[in-house]
């Protein structure tokens, strides 16, 4: 053999190398022809599955029809209602705790349910008709324990503001009461549509953040409209914004005649009562029952006192403690299905639809977020599309009986909380309490004080407001922090909407930060490892000579992010230049790894393609490492495959193997 002729392989490295070449083809071929990718009526029938009965597995459902019946029925029933899951570890304490915490619900949604329905332009007792068949539905449906629903101020001022524009509703209450039933309707139905597209997702973009800040201004919101009832204003403004709030306090504090001290007198005091008693059970648990009693105990005793002071006043105007009135009553949830304006020709629906659109949007986010806050702190996780489902059929039933919108109310769940409630059967007790209110009690209610009420609700309103987490969001995060000081200012000084758009703003504002980051690194093998790493973060990683591997780190190579991970690795590859002066760069193999890549569009597959065609220009060649499902079939419909010429792997290891056994073949 003669010195200029390269020595060949012995013969079974050649037949090693073989058998490796045949084994890794065998490989690529897994990663080339998977089957195809669940089409989109398989994706929307799996979330219907998953919502409705969170059995996302209805098959093996059907293939225990011959087994016992807790092996059949019971998991199909559990997934329908989740609250018998709650009653299998259910006792007789947990009840006694549910019908207190029940009782002290109704005692102050009946009228605050009526407060709300005046907000919205309805008759007073159709609040109480939105505490009866809702709370009812959500309870047997929803995973959240904790939350109560009923009418609240934020479903009646956008309803009223936005209706009362259609119809309105002093010269013409029934139609405007049509139009109100109708979009309740609506509002069901697009709720019950984001459940089954699963659109709970949505949620997520009012971040952790974003809720503290909404909560702590929702509850200052409600402490600055209850000074009307505490304070016994006669002339107060509807809005909760500081400003409108300031200039309702001087305007009555400069005409003395609107004030009536003797509802701050009994409002401070029962408020007074009801913080000691909490203060004193959580000291000492053997008055822990004193606590839970002392709204109920507030109440019969200041209805006492209300009419004593009364009683001897012969207008009701002259009344020198507020109290609540007449009350119509008499009579259950009559039907209202007649009263359904869905006439497609009628003038009014496409408004409608709108408003329910907005209502919905709304309503679903703040039901979501208390309920989300409360199961943290008892533990446990909800399912929000679970929760958006729920809300939407009870919005739609409840339009069928009367019921205006209805959704997670913010006080209410906090005095359910603070009560000791264990289950939704408080909401229950509550519905039912209310409903016997409604048919027999309702002139019992006659001396019951505004002021008293008041401050039921604003014992409920600390808890919403946590100093110390807003601190530590400060310091683990600036722009968290951001989007919970613009959630927070936003509420205080404008309206909820207001301040949950600029906390969706910023949310969303950071997650554009986030995406158009370049998310692409070179990482290298750890030595004596099969393992890559970040060649920054650990700078001990090894790569083989003229071979640079990436790793897109982003979950979506898209229109945001692509021409800039395109541009970072031209600009490292033609950095890589020789020292030989021919400016020719020493990188020859480029291997993407895609393992983090969870889907691909269009502009996505365009900078790929034109990624190759660049390093190609530069004598580079472009492999991909272990793509996704649905990244593969879209490169593989985009013939992009094709383009590089089939190098694709099922890891990076297995790229650099053939990079290797291509070398060895050519020697």
């Amino acid at each position: 053999m003669s010195p200029s002729t390269p020595s060949l392989p012995p013969l079974e490295v050649l037949m090693d190398l073989e058998n490796e070449n045949n084994g890794r083809e065998t490989r690529k071929l897994w990663v080339l022809n998977p089957p195809e990718p669940p089409c989109m009526l398989h994706w929307v029938a799996d979330n219907i599955k998953d919502s409705v009965l969170h059995c996302p597995n209805l098959n093996r459902f059907f293939s225990l029809k011959h087994q016992p019946l807790d092996k059949t029925v019971l998991p199909l029933l559990h997934g329908l209602f989740p609250i018998l899951k709650s009653l299998k570890s259910y006792d007789v304490d947990k009840f006694k705790c549910d019908v207190l915490a029940g009782l002290i619900l109704a005692i102050f949604a009946i009228p605050q349910a009526m407060g709300n329905a005046s907000l919205a332009k309805m008759s007073p007792e159709y609040g109480l008709y939105t505490s009866v068949v809702p709370p009812i539905i959500y309870a047997l449906l929803a995973s959240s324990r904790e939350i109560v629903i009923g009418p609240v101020t934020v479903d009646s001022l956008l309803l009223s503001s936005m209706i009362q524009t259609l119809k309105d509703p002093v010269n013409d209450p029934i139609a405007y009461t049509h139009l109100v039933l109708t979009a309740t309707f609506f509002t069901g139905v697009f709720q019950v549509a984001f459940g089954f597209l699963r659109f709970g997702f949505l949620v997520d973009y009012l971040s952790h953040a974003t809720i503290i800040g909404f909560l702590a201004a929702v509850a200052i919101g409600i402490v600055l409209q209850q000074l009307k009832a505490l304070f016994g204003i006669t002339n107060f403004t509807n809005k909760a914004d500081l400003i409108s709030v300031i200039k309702s306090l001087w305007t009555s504090y400069i005409n003395q005649s609107e004030w009536h001290p003797y509802n701050f007198i009994i409002g401070f005091s029962f408020l007074s009562f009801i913080i000691f008693t909490r203060l004193l059970g959580k000291r000492k648990k053997k008055f822990l029952w004193l606590s839970h009693m002392a709204p109920l105990l507030s109440f019969i005793i200041s209805t006492v006192i209300a009419y004593r002071v009364n009683v001897h006043q012969l207008k009701f105007e002259d009344y020198k403690i507020e109290v609540l009135g007449p009350i119509k009553g008499g009579s259950l949830n009559p039907s209202s299905l007649n009263q359904l304006q869905l006439d497609g020709n009628g003038k009014y629906l496409g408004a409608l639809m709108k408003i329910a659109f907005t209502v919905a949007i709304i309503s679903t986010t703040e039901s979501i977020a208390v309920a989300r806050i409360y199961a943290s702190l008892r533990g446990y996780n909800i399912d929000p599309n679970r929760e958006v489902l729920s809300l939407g059929i009870m919005n739609i039933f409840g339009s069928f009986t009367s019921c205006y919108v209805a959704s997670g109310s913010i006080a209410r769940t906090a005095v359910n909380y603070n009560a000791g409630s264990q289950t939704t059967v408080s909401s229950i007790v509550m519905a039912l309490t209310v409903l016997t209110s409604l048919k027999f009690l309702t002139k019992l209610l006659y001396f019951t004080p505004k002021a008293m009420l008041a401050a039921i609700i604003l014992s409920a309103v600390p808890g919403l407001i946590d100093y110390k987490k807003a601190y530590e969001i400060w310091k683990v995060d600036k722009l968290d922090f951001l989007a919970c000081a613009g959630a927070f200012f936003g509420v205080l000084f404008s309206s909820v909407e207001i301040g949950l758009a600029i906390g969706v703003m910023i949310s969303f504002a950071k997650i554009i930060l986030i995406s158009i980051q370049p998310g692409v690194t070179v990482i290298g093998r750890f030595p004596g490892t099969d393992a890559f790493g970040d060649v920054e973060q650990y700078p001990m990683v090894i790569n083989m000579p003229g071979v640079m591997v990436v790793s897109i780190k982003s979950a979506w190579l898209c229109f945001a992010n692509a021409s800039p991970i395109r541009e970072r690795i031209e600009r490292w590859v033609t950095e890589e230049k020789g020292e030989n002066g021919k400016g020719e760069s020493t990188i020859k193999f480029v291997i993407i790894d895609a393992s983090s890549l969870v889907s691909i569009d269009t502009a996505g597959i365009a900078s790929l393609v034109e990624l190759n065609n660049n390093l190609m220009l530069h004598g580079v060649t472009l492999s991909i490492a272990n793509p996704r499902w649905q990244v593969i079939h879209k490169l593989r419909l985009a013939n992009f495959v094709t383009e590089i010429g089939g190098r694709v792997f099922l890891s990076v290891g297995e790229a650099i193997d053939a990079i290797l056994s291509a070398k060895m073949a050519s020697v």
